[in-house]
């Protein structure tokens, strides 16, 4: 097993804890509703021949709960000024579901840290006539056994048990995922109009059994995104990269190897469509700028 460690870095003033193991290029994991949860056995394997980092996002697990926190986009850009942070470089940014949503906000502002893009069964788009599953009505065993088509993963987790500090979490966990993804349920209308921007090879994975969001969604966020490329892994749900994880590894490893062909760059939309957006660098730089200025005239 590699070696592992938790630890706390501030960003934006807001305290996060980190899970990092293993050298070489940085691999950033985001994770989903449910948290970051333990050291998974796939992060081990990726861990050796990657440096994988996975942060807890703000309002998640152990890391604190800023005042700045209203949806989705306030976490892309946060993750941005963590890159920053961190002095990541060459990223492959893989994000599941939630983190998955987060991942393509921040992709859409920036891909100047990003060498790849993975998103697991991701959030943040809506397809007309797809139901989703509804997190916020199953009980907290309907969750967690609708997460997997094979149910000794779920069976697993159940066995584990519940300490307060766990319980204290998971209604926290809950009680931010609402704040982020209560109306409209999971998904930016806004996110769509943008993707168009991504620009790095990106790879789109999911269980062909999604109790959450159907495999519906893979080739709609595919067609969004230049050049992408769709997986749909059978007898799998939700979080493939557990339940399937040496399918999920087999892919990444495919993916930043560069065997995956280039994402192409978009085509300039029409001369009456919108003027492209200059690509933000962070939260901070975004609201602050009259005080950048200031220092720059000194």
């Amino acid at each position: 097993m590699a070696q592992n460690s938790k630890s706390f870095v501030e960003v934006d003033g807001c305290r996060v804890e980190v899970m990092r193991g293993g050298k070489g290029a940085p691999v950033l994991f985001l994770h989903g509703a449910g948290g970051a949860g333990i050291w998974a056995p796939f992060m081990d394997k990726l861990a050796e021949r990657y440096e994988v980092i996975v942060p807890s996002h703000p309002g998640f697990d152990r890391s604190a709960t800023p005042e700045w926190l209203d949806n989705v986009p306030d976490l892309a850009y946060f993750y941005l000024d963590f890159i920053d942070k961190l002095g990541l470089d060459g990223i492959h940014l893989v994000g599941s579901s939630l983190g998955g949503w987060i991942s393509a906000e921040l992709a859409v502002r920036s891909t100047e840290r990003l060498k790849t893009l993975t998103l697991l069964a991701a959030a943040g788009i809506h397809v007309d006539g797809v139901p989703k599953g509804d997190l916020f009505l199953w009980t907290p065993e309907q969750r967690i056994r609708n997460l997997f088509h094979n149910q000794k993963f779920a069976d697993q987790i159940l066995s584990i048990p519940m300490t307060e500090e766990m319980a204290d979490i998971a209604i926290k966990n809950s009680f931010t995922t609402a704040k982020l993804a209560w109306s409209p349920r999971f998904y930016n209308r806004d996110l769509p109009k943008w993707l168009h921007r991504i620009d790095v090879p990106t790879l789109v994975v999911w269980g062909a059994e999604d109790k959450i969001f159907a495999n519906a969604h893979a080739p709609a966020y595919a067609k969004l995104i230049p050049g992408s490329r769709v997986e749909i892994i059978p007898e799998c749900g939700h979080v493939p990269q557990i339940e399937k994880a040496d399918r999920f590894l087999a892919l990444f490893g495919t993916l930043a190897n560069g065997a995956a062909k280039p994402a192409a760059k978009a085509k300039p939309r029409a001369a009456a469509s919108r003027k492209a957006k200059p690509k933000a660098a962070s939260r901070r730089t975004a609201r602050k700028p009259a005080k950048r200025a200031a220092k720059r005239k000194r």
